[in-house]
């Protein structure tokens, strides 16, 4: 038998011509444009901050990425509360619009096409700014060499309790902290669905 479209013995779509096919394909796909990555990420937040602080929010980050043929635009925003799912969709919907409006003026904010990505910040996030502690009041936190508690937060630094001694800390010699990941204990754990049960099985029983 004869296979044709490569060397005998060769898997379809592995010869040399399926090869130069790909090659082409890969070649006709257009590559994202090359942009000064720090650059961009500057023009971005100086259109979406203003914009940000006047939906109520604050705006916490802004990276530019290259993925592919476009961009990716991820934007954390936080308050004073937290950021819900519909937080989330109207900061969006406000950041599209003023980019969209910055690239009808005249104005390239970032070439060619790009992806909107905005949440709010995960635990891991370094906290380095007053508000950062402000709104982990109550978590175990890592700093300055220290683990404790943040039991009090003010204009000029924190209280942090570690192991019940308290220690006053300014934002001025602060470092950034790290919030501590923590597990309940199974003996602490409450396990209030077994309760239920147990009654459930009482109330059937005469």
């Amino acid at each position: 038998m004869t296979q044709r479209g490569g060397r005998a013995g060769a898997r379809p779509g592995q010869g040399p011509g399926a090869r130069r096919r790909r090659e082409d394909e890969q070649a006709r796909v257009p590559a994202a444009p090359r942009v000064d990555l720090v650059a961009a990420r500057a023009r971005v937040r100086a259109v979406i901050e203003p914009v940000v602080s006047q939906a109520g929010y604050d705006l916490e980050d802004v990276a530019v990425a290259r993925a592919g043929r476009r961009h990716v635009v991820r934007v954390l925003v936080d308050t004073d509360g937290g950021i819900s799912l519909d937080d989330v969709a109207v900061v969006s919907r406000e950041i599209s619009a003023a980019l969209d409006a910055a690239e009808e003026s005249g104005a390239e904010v970032i070439a060619g096409e790009y992806q909107l990505e905005v949440g709010s910040p995960g635990i891991d996030r370094p906290l380095t700014l007053p508000r950062h502690w402000r709104r982990n009041r109550g978590r175990l936190v890592a700093v300055n060499g220290l683990t404790g508690r943040i039991v009090e937060t003010g204009d000029e630094g924190i209280v942090l309790d570690v192991d019940g001694t308290r220690h006053e800390l300014s934002f001025d010699g602060l470092g950034a902290g790290k919030v501590q990941i923590e597990f309940k204990r199974l003996d602490e754990a409450d396990f209030g669905d077994d309760e239920d049960e147990d009654d459930d099985e009482g109330e059937g029983e005469e």
